[in-house]
């Protein structure tokens, strides 16, 4: 049975937040507790064994004021009767520190006797004081500090704390996953879903910002898909009754002129089909190549009417890398637009660098396009001019297929009025 990701996750960090409370545990034991104990230790059995042997030495009559100093500034005890030999008792760490310190000091194994006095719980010991011994002893409440029940809540709370935050991060990292597979899954079903948000961290946001652009892509497909449809049933009607007209008219009396009509209007809609085909193929990215632009403008200005193309080239880099076969329809189309609107005055074709980019302008003295339009002329079927004919209003493509190839190829188009009227279109790419 597989295990969720999230579940893998918090397991996972849950197990290294516990072995980092462990080493962590162990570092504060080993590097600070023990030292700390240690010299603890070393102060209170020092002052125990001082203790001992500084009351054989004083007067009797000055040893119950010791005793009773000794009890209110160290909270040390001292008394005659010794506690019982041979109990073993366990003891935390740091009495067992405190019975290796007092052996040290005075040269033989001590033991430590536990005894309640009051309800409360004393520490006894044995210790020389002149010819004889003496009972030193002080209350469990002058160690203060409980390393033992210390380390067992930290760790216990560390645990709690250490499951907590993995489960938090393990949902914080994979809740994105799961809402970008259930986007996934509804592309899949052939839906729109919502965009993702583009929060959280980089590589998350990275891939939300990815799916959105192909969710964007793929509503753009879908409505360019529709429109296609709809355009191609709406133009090719317009010939088709032509056609029906001009068979009906060949049956009662072929002429010459109704054939060459009816060619015409089949002329018409292969075209049209052409575009729409080239658009719907989506022309995949073709490998760039050397280029020689000044001899692909000049092919495309031979191929126009005399005189209606001015090439105007400024000095090029030496190495130009471009698709040429995307390169020559883009700027074909773009040179087409202009020589059909351009009113029948020249069209100026132009290529200069800037900096680390080429750009490729085509500009007429048409009307030019309204400001409202110049975005939506890109969209297919798109029609500035309204008339269905062929040579004025176009098949309403050309523009769609230079920003489809633009797209593909990272190349930007861009219209503008020219300031003494006319269109300026310009297409830049990049170069070495």
């Amino acid at each position: 049975m597989s295990v969720s990701l999230a579940r893998q996750n918090a397991l996972l960090l849950a197990a290294v937040f516990i072995v980092f409370e462990l080493l962590m545990a162990v570092a504060v034991v080993w590097l600070l507790m023990l030292p700390v104990a240690r010299r603890s230790a070393e102060d209170l059995g020092g002052l125990m064994v001082l203790a001992a042997q500084t009351w054989s030495e004083l007067p009797p009559l000055t040893r119950p004021d010791f005793e009773r100093e000794l009890a209110q500034a160290h909270l040390l005890s001292l008394r005659a009767e010794l506690p019982p030999a041979g109990v073993d008792e366990w003891h935390g760490p740091y009495l067992y520190i405190l019975e290796s310190v007092i052996a040290e000091k005075t040269g033989r194994p001590r033991h430590l006797s536990r005894e309640t006095l009051q309800g409360e719980t004393w520490y006894w010991i044995a210790l020389p004081s002149g010819d004889a011994s003496i009972a030193v002893g002080f209350p469990e409440s002058r160690l203060g500090a409980q390393p033992i029940r210390t380390l067992l809540i930290s760790a216990i709370a560390g645990v709690l704390l250490a499951m907590l935050a993995a489960v938090w991060l393990a949902r914080r990292t994979v809740g994105p996953l799961a809402r970008l597979e259930q986007a996934v899954a509804e592309v899949g079903r052939g839906e729109l879903p919502e965009l993702l948000p583009e929060t959280g961290p980089r590589e998350l946001a990275t891939l939300a910002r990815r799916f959105n652009q192909m969710a964007r892509q793929v509503r753009e497909l879908l409505a360019a898909r529709t429109t296609l449809l709809a355009g191609v049933s709406h133009d090719l009607r317009t010939p088709l009754a032509r056609m029906r007209l001009a068979l009906a008219l060949l049956e009662e009396r072929p002429t010459p002129e109704r054939i060459r009509r009816l060619e015409k209007d089949i002329e018409e809609m292969d075209g049209l089909i052409g575009h729409v085909l080239d658009l719907a193929r989506g022309m995949g990215r073709e490998e760039a190549v050397a280029v020689n632009l000044p001899q692909l403008l000049a092919e495309l200005a031979a191929a126009a009417p005399e005189g209606a193309v001015r090439i105007s080239v400024a000095p090029l880099p030496a190495r130009i890398l471009a698709p040429p076969t995307a390169l020559r329809r883009a700027i074909g189309n773009l040179l087409d637009n202009a020589l059909r609107y351009g009113g029948g005055l020249p069209v100026e074709l132009r290529c200069e660098p800037v900096g680390k980019t080429l750009r490729i302008g085509v500009l007429d003295r048409g009307p030019g396009i309204p400001a409202e339009q110049m975005s939506a002329v890109f969209q297919p079927f798109h029609r500035v001019e309204t008339s269905r004919g062929p040579c004025t209003g176009g098949a309403g493509l050309g523009l769609a297929i230079v920003r489809q190839l633009a797209d593909i190829h990272a190349w930007q188009v861009e219209l503008a009025p020219r300031p003494d009227g006319g269109l300026e279109a310009w297409l830049t790419l990049a170069v070495e």
